[in-house]
């Protein structure tokens, strides 16, 4: 199978425009880049996306992957972005089978933006398995909040965005290996869906961090991705939590410093004893 050929058409990130303040200054402000990206595969146009432009080519190869549109990264052979166009032409190896038919069938999720699910994803869930020999501690959860906490981000200087990471944790320490923010929370799990794919990174004992709340498209996508720890900053829908429940995926949000709710997935997580704990036992 020959290589695949990838544009790099990362854009600028941020502008800077005018505003007044409370004072009646006026002050440069840096805001988050938004742009429309159109998928065309095999020049069948697929999908408008309005992204940040930070890895539209990964975004694009997660985008399909997650849809269930490609099976695997060596199934594409060409992902070319343009801006000139707002654009993404990517060429497979085999056209894609009943195309027409598996996009008739979609479902409008409730993500920020073109939150969609292609075909029967849920009908997929219950042979998802995801491994239960991993863990994480309660002060592995902490590092990789601090981590997080650190990493420097758009949303610090210009706001608007969502961020997602994806983890190592050694011990108790946590490794960001890909951080990933995007105008759209899906968006930004789809980048980091394709960067797996394009970096072959397993999945089955990383962390998955969002700043988006857990609706049941998000949990779907870290499932698909073999990943068995979901964490976010913010809540979760009703629905995303029936899927966790399904996928004994281990979900925890409210997630902010020292506070988190632990929701599914219990048996992976340890908690460390507090002198309140130990003084009740």
């Amino acid at each position: 199978m020959s290589k695949l050929k990838i544009s790099k058409a990362t854009r600028l990130l941020t502008v800077e425009v005018d505003a007044l303040n409370e004072n009646g200054e006026v002050l440069a402000t840096p805001i988050a880049g938004e742009h429309p990206l159109t998928i065309y595969v095999d020049k069948r146009e697929i999908v408008t996306l309005m992204t940040l432009g930070q890895a539209p080519e990964a975004l694009v190869i997660g985008y399909l992957r997650n849809q269930r549109l490609v099976r695997a990264v060596a199934d594409i052979a060409e992902v070319q972005v343009d801006w000139e166009t707002d654009s993404a032409a990517v060429t497979t190896h085999k056209a894609i089978k009943n195309l027409t038919q598996r996009m008739k069938k979609r479902t409008v999720t409730t993500g920020c933006g073109q939150g969609t699910v292609f075909g029967d994803l849920m009908e997929e869930i219950d042979s998802i398995k995801l491994r239960d020999d991993v863990s994480l501690s309660e002060s592995g959860l902490y590092n990789l909040l601090d981590a997080v906490r650190r990493h420097e981000t758009i949303y610090k200087s210009a706001g608007a965005v969502h961020g997602c990471a994806l983890a190592q944790l050694s011990g108790d320490h946590a490794e960001i290996l890909h951080f990933v923010e995007d105008v759209g929370r899906h968006n930004a799990v789809d980048a980091i869906a394709g960067l797996m794919w394009l970096n072959d990174i397993d999945g089955s004992d990383k962390v998955f961090y969002t700043t988006g709340r857990l609706t049941s498209e998000m949990v779907i996508k870290a499932a698909q991705m073999q990943i068995p720890f979901l964490v976010s900053r913010s809540g979760l829908t009703q629905m995303g939590y029936e899927i966790a429940q399904r996928t004994g995926i281990t979900m925890l949000g409210r997630a902010v410093n020292k506070h988190y709710l632990l929701f599914t997935g219990r048996k992976r997580f340890i908690k460390q004893s507090s002198p309140t704990m130990l003084a009740s036992a």
